[in-house]
């Protein structure tokens, strides 16, 4: 369905981005990590047949159902945008509304490093460019904020988390950059 419904790289990369972080959690909480990387990958799939709010994910939702999407990962994907009304209850729920946001910041800020790598950002700088309203500034800083109350994590070990989870999955998210390459 990813391939199906996103043709944008970006828009896939950061599915994958958002799937990592989520993943990670899955395995350190002990939850179902197939179903939590499938939520992950499947959150933003309608983004470029409805790009707008109100209408994402709302619209988006029947299709997951027509396609035997079950009731728990439809109900997380609508509960990762504020604006549906879904509240976020499950650790799933709060995972993936945790790690969206987060996600997006951390690969803009691997692309402004001289690498362009996600291992060459850490949580001080994210900390810093969050207070840089000009940078990334689609990306709700209080969504990341707010995402990490959530789901009971402090924010610094929050992005040190994601990025470590982002960090083992460079190469699927462009985000190895020239790391480790010799100069010249």
């Amino acid at each position: 369905m990813v391939r199906e419904f996103i043709q944008n790289d970006a828009l896939r990369k950061h599915a994958l981005a958002v799937e990592a972080c989520v993943a990670a959690y899955a395995r350190k909480f002990g939850e179902d990590e197939e179903k939590w990387a499938v939520t992950a990958l499947l959150h933003d799939f309608d983004w470029e047949i409805h790009p707008s709010l109100p209408d994402h994910p709302i619209k988006g939702e029947p299709i997951l159902r027509e396609r035997g999407v079950s009731d728990e990962i439809r109900r997380a994907i609508l509960a990762h945008a504020d604006h549906t009304g879904v509240n976020r209850e499950t650790l799933l729920e709060k995972a993936l509304f945790a790690c969206d946001e987060l996600a997006g910041f951390l690969t803009a800020c691997s692309y402004v490093k001289p690498t362009r790598s996600i291992h060459e950002v850490e949580a001080k700088s994210v900390r810093k460019k969050m207070k840089d309203k000009a940078f990334a500034r689609a990306v709700s800083r209080d969504d990341i904020l707010k995402g990490a109350a959530e789901l009971g994590v402090d924010l610094e070990p929050h992005i040190d988390f994601c990025i470590q989870a982002m960090r083992e999955r460079a190469d699927d998210l462009g985000l190895q950059g020239t790391y480790g390459e010799p100069a010249g």
